[in-house]
């Protein structure tokens, strides 16, 4: 089984060129990355081999929801690609979760990547859940269940925010992988839910995603460097 990095950098650009170029330009060479949505979706499995080929540790962040058998396969295919960690929505329930330990298993053994769950994203809040999802209960709690249906569904990991990753690392063997952070000075966007690399190592998380606040730096590398020494130091002294 691959492992989790400490630190992802998002790679939020409108394409492969822009993101491959920005990696080059500022000696980000064999950082772990993540692979989202937009870039994927408009580049396909090209920029994975590109990614891979320079050393990448690659987060494929696609969030599968869908029926058991369709996430299976489709886990098949992206175990082909040779990422390292790829993702569901744990609202997808457990026998999909299941099926898609199980694509990822079949395509790579041993050798498959970590498989972790959306828990509830970290642009929404308690008002969100009760009022457009309709589920009466607090972030937390909704973080909690989504977590033991996890470990029920023999996922690796969660993602969610920091301010649950205490809550997820009180169960049994599961990685909490959290993005909203940012530097402490920094804007939230459209996320809710954020904090800085100290606070996110000191209440657990094992692994941190940033996009913005790498991509928007007058110095991009040197920002990564800060960003995953105060990480790992807070890590290691918690």
């Amino acid at each position: 089984m691959k492992k989790l990095e400490p630190v992802y950098f998002a790679l939020d650009f409108e394409d492969g060129e822009t993101a491959l170029q920005f990696l080059k330009e500022h000696g980000l060479h064999g950082i772990p990355v993540k692979v989202g949505m937009e870039l994927f979706y408009r580049e396909g499995p090209s920029i994975v081999k590109q990614l891979k080929e320079q050393g990448h540790n690659i987060f494929l962040d696609l969030k599968l929801h869908d029926i058991p058998e369709t996430v299976r396969r489709a886990m098949r295919n992206l175990a082909h690609l040779g990422v390292d960690v790829v993702n569901v929505h744990a609202q997808g329930g457990t026998e999909m979760m299941k099926a898609a330990r199980k694509g990822l298993e079949e395509a790579s053994g041993d050798a498959r990547p970590l498989l972790l769950a959306v828990t509830v994203l970290t642009s929404m809040d308690r008002r969100v859940l009760e009022k457009e999802l309709r589920l009466d209960r607090s972030v937390a709690d909704a973080v909690s269940h989504y977590g033991d249906l996890a470990i029920e569904s023999g996922v690796d990991g969660v993602v969610c925010s920091v301010e649950e990753a205490g809550l997820i690392k009180r169960k049994e063997k599961l990685l909490a992988l959290t993005p909203g952070i940012r530097l402490s000075d920094g804007d939230r966007h459209d996320q809710k839910r954020v904090a800085t690399p100290e606070v996110a190592s000191d209440q657990g998380s094992d692994s941190i995603v940033v996009g913005r606040a790498i991509r928007d730096a007058k110095h991009p590398k040197a920002t990564y460097l800060h960003i995953k020494e105060a990480f790992e130091n807070e890590l290691h002294h918690s």
